[in-house]
């Protein structure tokens, strides 16, 4: 199996654990490995119910109506909470958005690429780490991310303007990439 991640932090994570990896960039903007994949990398928490760092082992995925992409047995991650994934196209950084999509969908955290995944009919399960939640948002790197999955020079710009909540930011974040190695080990 393949751990399919977003970004080359997250596939540091996964070959830290001893996994094999492939980087697909941001909402799956490359071409898919070969064979079985694993969704591998953060997610953002669409309750309170989860900590950041919390690490889940996927038993659904679904789409924004709550239809199902894909469903099947955890990967068995020790200490990895089960879960419900929420496939999207962007970030949902507002706390009242996440519990619109929460309570419409039924899922617990959202990422931009296990949908993708699940479409490609060779996922294997989901292994994610929260890096933020309604409490604990992204807030200024969020917006460092454009809607088209690449870094806005902006939002970068932005988040410079608030250095201190960019760095609580990035430290959950940080956080969150040490645990998900940590128990996937």
């Amino acid at each position: 199996m393949t751990a399919v991640c977003a970004t080359r932090t997250e596939a540091r994570a996964a070959r830290h654990a001893g996994l094999r990896t492939a980087v697909v960039g941001v909402g799956v903007r490359r071409p898919l490995p070969d064979g079985r994949l694993v969704s591998f990398g953060l997610a953002g928490a669409l309750h309170e119910g989860l900590d950041v760092a919390e690490v889940l082992d996927a038993t659904r995925v679904v789409d924004s109506d709550g239809r199902t992409l894909w469903e099947g047995e955890p990967l068995g991650v020790e200490g990895a909470t089960r879960a419900t994934l929420l496939a999207v196209d962007r970030v949902f950084d507002d706390p009242a958005e996440r519990r619109v999509l929460h309570q419409r969908t039924g899922a617990d955290a959202a990422d931009m690429e296990s949908g993708a995944l699940a479409r490609s009919g060779r996922l294997q399960g989901c292994v994610r780490a929260i890096s933020d939640t309604p409490a604990a948002t992204l807030g200024p790197i969020a917006e460092m991310l454009g809607d088209n999955g690449r870094l806005s020079l902006h939002g970068v710009g932005r988040a410079a303007l608030r250095p201190r909540e960019t760095a609580r930011s990035l430290s959950r974040v940080r956080h969150a990439l040490r645990r998900l190695s940590e128990v996937s080990a």
